[in-house]
């Protein structure tokens, strides 16, 4: 057990800042001594860190409480999300600095701003909480998994990979992302989503192509099944749909 001033030492977060989490029942001391001296375990410590990554992604606490206290909240996907987010944000300053590094150098020679563009993090970010919070997409989804057997969820799963194996065969045709067979395929894939997981808008559903190309594990697992480069693919046939 660790004493609250411990704690603070040793996480950086001020004492003041854990009583105030304590609270409002953001992160509970493991117990408290007879003196009323708060106490926290290997698991409180396991909390905190979430606390503090979700605190560096900017989520309010008010979401961060929400989030942790879900019962089927996984903290193994959480954290592979939290990773994408991060190298994210990593690969945005690393491009901010190398701009201001230039201007230092040769100075300012065209008004380029797409540095400052955060458009793919953000989408990327708002997808997460999507999975994460209680919103109506993720309570239509919960309610029609809690209708289907292991292998039928199964089954769902590998009919999604599916259509992404398609768009991988139409990008090996060499077929454009505009196409009337790929934006016909984009159809099909936002159709699927609908009728298994939730009604997929076209919002939901460009939010869902910025996700594919995102590099993380989407990514990694389209161009598994359906061959390199079909994430990126497909997302961009995703984009041309959603802007008609």
């Amino acid at each position: 057990m660790m004493t609250v001033k411990e704690v603070s030492k040793l996480s950086g977060v001020s004492v003041r800042t854990l009583q105030y989490y304590d609270k409002i029942g953001l992160l509970k001391p493991t117990e408290y001594t007879v003196s009323g001296y708060r106490l926290y375990d290997d698991t409180a410590l396991e909390m905190l860190q979430q606390i503090l990554l979700f605190k560096e992604l900017e989520f309010p606490l008010k979401e961060i409480k929400e989030i942790l206290s879900r019962p089927d909240f996984d903290r193994s996907k959480a954290l592979e999300q939290q990773i994408t987010l991060l190298t994210m944000k990593k690969e945005h300053l690393e491009h901010l600095i190398d701009f201001a590094r230039g201007i230092k150098l040769v100075g300012v020679k065209t008004m380029d701003f797409t540095v400052f563009d955060t458009k793919q993090m953000d989408e990327y970010a708002r997808q997460a909480k999507e999975q994460w919070g209680q919103t109506d997409a993720y309570k239509e989804f919960e309610q029609k998994a809690e209708g289907r057997s292991q292998e039928e969820e199964q089954a769902v799963i590998e009919g999604l990979m599916q259509l992404f194996v398609e768009f991988g065969k139409l990008k090996a045709a060499q077929a454009m992302p505009d196409s009337a067979e790929v934006q016909g395929q984009v159809r099909k894939l936002q159709d699927y989503i609908s009728e298994n997981f939730y009604q997929c808008s076209n919002d939901i559903l460009m939010c869902l192509g910025k996700m594919y190309a995102g590099g993380g594990e989407f990514t990694t697992n389209i161009n598994a099944a359906a061959g390199e480069g079909t994430a990126e693919f497909a997302a961009e046939a995703i984009e041309i749909y959603c802007g008609k």
